[in-house]
């Protein structure tokens, strides 16, 4: 199954040539999952050819502008082209508050409707539940409430041994059944284990997205053994005091927590202005946790 997340953004608070503010887009089994909303997301699906069409889900982790700013102008625009399905929106409280008062005074009236889940920072919570994966919320710790979210792959049915099953004969009316783990039993009463004519699926995979937050160890039991995490790493360490007076991590103690975690991979992002190339930050998280990669934007990361 496709699980891969494409960067959109991965700048933090003010403007700088070339990076843009947070955004991601997550596809899952070709569904396609908006995680915050920069200003400027419009621009980059563009750029990056992701069609805002096929985003049935959007998760806003806090009302800071440089994760929601670029939302309206995104509704609005799916809005212009025609959307009749509904979206299902996940975000704080007061975030649908902010959407209807500038639909309210620019009189915009969508074709469309929103569904709006409100999320509550203080515990984690299950917000999301189809085919293919469960979304939790995943309580941070940033100047203002903030929820991080983490993507979590169903286990897939077990997959049959072609070759074994049409030897044996098996009925295709049984295939589910095989799929699903039990034993076949053919007309003569001969019991074949069902190891025998299946292979288990792959384990889960689950991606973590640790939006704005310092340093905490009370999410990270949630984060534990994420295939990837994606933690913001706004500051260098040698800026510590600066990073806890704004609620913010270092690239050094991404990396941290991607060990004291056990993530498999780390991917740092909401880099700071101040910095206008990536390469220290890279680095000094590699110190500590090797397999650390930049947020680039326009890269797409397999889970």
């Amino acid at each position: 199954m496709r699980f891969e997340v494409t960067i959109l953004g991965s700048s933090s608070a003010t403007p700088i040539y070339n990076r843009n503010p947070t955004s991601q887009v997550l596809n899952i089994n070709e569904r396609l999952y908006l995680v915050d909303c920069g200003e400027g997301t419009q621009q980059q699906m563009l750029r990056f050819d992701i069609r805002g069409s096929r985003i049935d889900h959007i998760f806003i982790s806090h009302l800071h502008g440089d994760h929601y700013l670029g939302l309206i102008g995104f509704l609005s625009s799916l809005h212009l082209n025609g959307r009749k399905k509904s979206l299902k929106l996940f975000g704080p409280p007061h975030l649908m508050e902010i959407i209807e008062l500038q639909f309210k005074y620019s009189e915009t009236i969508l074709q469309y409707e929103i569904l709006f889940y409100p999320t509550n920072p203080k515990s984690p919570n299950l917000i999301l539940e189809n085919d293919d994966v469960m979304v939790e919320t995943i309580p941070l710790d940033h100047r203002i409430d903030c929820t991080g979210f983490i993507f979590r792959e169903k286990k897939r049915l077990r997959k049959l041994i072609k070759e074994e099953v049409e030897r044996i004969g098996v009925p295709v009316e049984y295939f589910t059944a095989l799929k699903k783990g039990k034993d076949y039993t053919d007309n003569q009463g001969k019991v074949y284990p069902n190891d025998t004519l299946t292979i288990d699926s792959a384990e889960p995979r689950a991606y973590a997205y640790c939006s704005d937050t310092k340093y905490n160890e009370s999410y990270f039991a949630q984060i534990k053994n994420a295939d990837l995490l994606y933690h913001e790493a706004t500051f260098m360490h040698n800026m510590l005091d600066r990073a806890n007076e704004t609620h913010h991590t270092t690239a050094l103690q991404a990396a941290e927590i991607a060990i004291k975690v056990n993530a498999k991979k780390l991917l740092i992002g909401h880099f700071s202005a101040r910095y206008k190339t990536l390469d220290e930050l890279l680095a000094e998280a590699q110190s500590v946790f090797p397999d650390t990669a930049l947020a680039i934007e326009g890269r797409t990361f397999l889970i």
